[in-house]
């Protein structure tokens, strides 16, 4: 099951074949889980998201518009999942393990998301483990959900949108080049 979630994006058209309009769903699924939890890193979200781009090029039956808001929605709504655990359980998973989570890593992690929380919730979105766990150190380390709710749209907006973007434009160029060829 790992492994087919690790190379998704190359299963791509035979889950368009096989699912149909339920590529919708699973693909909303798998990036709210990868932005929804600590636990999912290993998702591919950013490969992932440049095949979608290309799929949407590529196949009529998967708009790159639809695709594009449902995406957005589910990075946006896996963020807000994470933050409320990080707030939630964050401290207290901390402070159960002192060793590894000492006190002054946590006074240091609410200082540096007062200073740079937005720019980590947007930049976060680039960089793979740090996409999982950006939201949950936020929540955990209190950042102000205003701030972060701003920055959590904008990134997901940004991230989403360029990746798909860059697939949709390399889906199309060589879909033209096989086309002259």
């Amino acid at each position: 099951m790992i492994d087919f979630l690790m190379h998704i994006e190359q299963l791509l058209p035979v889950l368009l074949d096989q699912y149909g309009l339920w590529i919708y769903a699973i693909l909303f699924l798998i990036i709210f889980a990868e932005t929804g939890s600590v636990f999912m890193f290993f998702l591919p979200g950013d490969s992932l998201l440049i095949a979608i781009g290309a799929l949407c090029s590529t196949a009529e039956a998967v708009h790159l518009s639809y695709m594009g808001i449902l995406l957005i929605a589910a990075s946006i709504l896996g963020y807000i999942v994470n933050y409320y655990t990080g707030r939630a359980l964050g401290f207290r998973f901390f402070k159960k393990h002192p060793k590894i989570f000492k006190p002054e890593y946590i006074e240091k992690t609410n200082a540096y998301f007062l200073k740079h929380g937005g720019k980590t919730i947007m930049m976060a979105r680039f960089i793979p483990f740090v996409r999982s766990f950006a939201p949950f150190a936020a929540g955990a380390g209190r950042m102000k959900m205003s701030n972060f709710m701003f920055f959590n749209i904008v990134g997901g907006i940004i991230w989403i949108g360029l990746l798909l973007g860059i697939g949709y434009g390399t889906g199309n160029l060589i879909s033209y080049t096989l086309d002259v060829l």
